[in-house]
């Protein structure tokens, strides 16, 4: 029920937001004398602000038409080279006269980087990819929003889920790496275990993990008491909801992106009021620049996806609650997930000292649970002063992190030695 409220109500606001898209373009217009008078700006602000909050914000575009390699424009095409209902496998193809231009001739290792699957769309990694494109053939699963598929494509789980990463890793095989940003370490963790078990030649060279609740029972964080303090029936009662017509996924059960969403701002609900209020105080003083960044923030900020039932509840159940990985627990179709097994993969964990996400530990319990693994092919990183976020982009992401990411990926490639990853 509260789905279709949440798109009646949608649908009901469409004169309102008709009258503020008028609104803003009049005041907005060059053609309109008063433009430019403080009672023009005021108006102007108001209506584009009210406009920007009541629209729908759709999947972004990834805009990255090119990079910069050892000073050189490199350009850059994202191309669909695998799909299934649920994923599609983007691969970030540079050019190649330009690489050759940029002093590249070598074919460069291939990483796999498995975005998250927890409300926001994988262009929310978007800087990510850019730093990786400097040095490597870049691809990134693309994740579906459940409303847009079709009850008839059935359903998508935890199960589904690891098989779809074992697919886009024998896509890339033999031997690519991977990156996987926060949510999706468990599932990537299993698939590489799983895929060492049966000798897949499609197995990763190294693996990465990027603030990733592998332990969710370390460090516990606001999101893991709650996920802990509340009954597993909970989640299934208050959270849970039937996808509405226009939808193509009409009648499937999912946990919407609105909901999550709301979950996400109420968690710091006044430092996105104090960042509209700013956003409304630079369109007034005319500042068009620092009123483009509030803008391209809360583009991909708000542009949220809608998770399916059975994929969110198990994540909560397995990961969040009974914690059976770490335990030794998981089991994927009924067989055991061991990373025990794997032996010949390159392990990195990456956390930030002030993530209140994945709290400090949870990320580094893999190299507990990868007790197979000699200690020369495990690395270990904590940067301090980035929270969540700053794991996997902005300043010390570039400047920090990548740079030891790199070169772990260069130590997988040549072989793992001995030495210590200088941190």
């Amino acid at each position: 029920m509260l789905y279709s409220l949440y798109e009646a109500s949608f649908y009901l606001s469409t004169p309102l937001r008709t009258a503020t898209r008028l609104t803003r373009d009049f005041w907005g217009s060059q053609a309109n004398p008063a433009r430019d008078s403080a009672i023009g700006r005021r108006i102007y602000a108001g209506a584009d602000l009210l406009a920007n909050l009541t629209r729908r914000y759709g999947r972004p575009a990834w805009g990255i038409n090119s990079v910069e390699i050892d000073g050189k424009p490199v350009r850059v095409r994202p191309t669909e080279v695998w799909s299934s209902p649920w994923t599609k496998l983007i691969h970030f193809s540079r050019d190649m006269s330009d690489m050759r231009a940029a002093g590249r001739r070598e074919l460069e290792p291939a990483v796999l980087i498995v975005a998250p699957l927890s409300g926001h769309y994988a262009t929310l990694l978007r800087g990510t990819v850019q730093a990786f494109l400097q040095d490597h053939e870049v691809f990134i699963s693309d994740w579906s929003n459940a409303r847009d598929v079709p009850i008839l494509e059935g359903r998508f789980d935890l199960n589904d889920y690891i098989d779809q990463v074992q697919a886009m890793l024998r896509r890339l095989g033999p031997r690519p790496h991977v990156v996987a940003v926060c949510q999706p370490g468990p599932a990537v963790l299993a698939a590489t275990a799983l895929m060492s078990e049966d000798g897949d030649e499609c197995r990763p060279a190294t693996m990465t993990f990027m603030g990733s609740p592998i332990d969710a029972r370390l460090s516990p964080t606001v999101t893991n008491k709650l996920a802990e303090e509340r009954p597993f029936a909970w989640f299934a009662s208050n959270m849970i909801y039937t996808v509405p017509p226009p939808h193509p996924a009409m009648g499937r059960r999912v946990y919407p992106g609105f909901v999550q969403l709301y979950s996400f701002m109420s968690m710091n609900a006044e430092r996105h009021q104090e960042a509209h209020r700013r956003y409304l105080m630079h369109l007034m003083d005319g500042d068009g620049d620092s009123a483009d960044k509030h803008l391209d923030f809360y583009d991909e900020y708000l542009s949220v996806l809608d998770l399916t039932e059975e994929f969110y509840l198990q994540t909560v159940d397995e990961v969040f609650q009974r914690y059976t990985l770490p335990k030794g627990e998981m089991r994927h179709r009924d067989r055991a997930v061991r990373p025990a097994s794997i032996k010949d993969v390159g392990l990195l964990t990456v956390e930030g000292e002030l993530d209140d996400i994945s709290g400090i530990g949870q990320t580094q319990a893999a190299h507990t649970l990868c007790s197979g693994l000699p200690d020369a092919f495990k690395r270990d990183y904590v940067q301090p002063r980035v929270g969540h976020y700053g794991v996997f982009n902005g300043k010390r992401f570039n400047e920090e992190i990548y740079p030891r990411v790199r070169a772990f990926i260069r130590e997988g490639e040549k072989g793992f030695s001995q030495k210590v990853l200088a941190a």
